[in-house]
């Protein structure tokens, strides 16, 4: 892939991100993942200016309306960055997992776990990229109050 020919595939998945997680400038986002730096720079770009990295995030836990995690490859590094986000986002919150692995059986194995940690699949698209996996979070205050 060229560069030019990555720069519309980013900003296409940058669009569907948005879309998928009803993303409006006023919410606070969390960005994970080896790109995230770059997901980071489009956002501040478009005027989401409330969004921070996992490296770069400053507020406590359960404060992020929406997650999004870009560019992890493996499902260990998935897997870290779902649980590191997850701590990160409030009860009601979006995550949105970019999945570019052609690993086989990866999207059901990153299914699994967002479900574990009190996600429900609410939709899934194919975009240049690779796949993309909308959750909700459901439950996690009456989950929380069990614990």
């Amino acid at each position: 892939m060229t560069q030019t020919d990555s720069a519309p595939a980013q900003e296409q998945l940058i669009d569907t991100m948005i879309d998928l997680a009803r993303l409006s400038q006023s919410h606070r986002i969390i960005i994970a993942g080896r790109d995230s730096l770059g997901i980071h720079r489009a956002l501040h770009c478009r005027g989401f200016i409330r969004a921070a990295t996992t490296a770069t995030c400053r507020t406590s836990c359960g404060q992020h309306s929406a997650g999004l995690i870009v560019g992890d490859r493996s499902f260990q590094d998935l897997e870290t960055s779902l649980v590191r986000t997850s701590q990160l986002l409030n009860a009601t919150a979006t995550i949105v997992v970019s999945i570019e692995s052609p690993e086989r059986g990866l999207s059901l194995r990153v299914r699994t776990k967002l479900e574990q940690l009190g996600f429900r699949i609410e939709a899934g698209v194919r975009c240049q990229q690779g796949f993309l996996l909308s959750a909700y979070r459901c439950n996690f205050a009456s989950i929380a109050k069990a614990a």
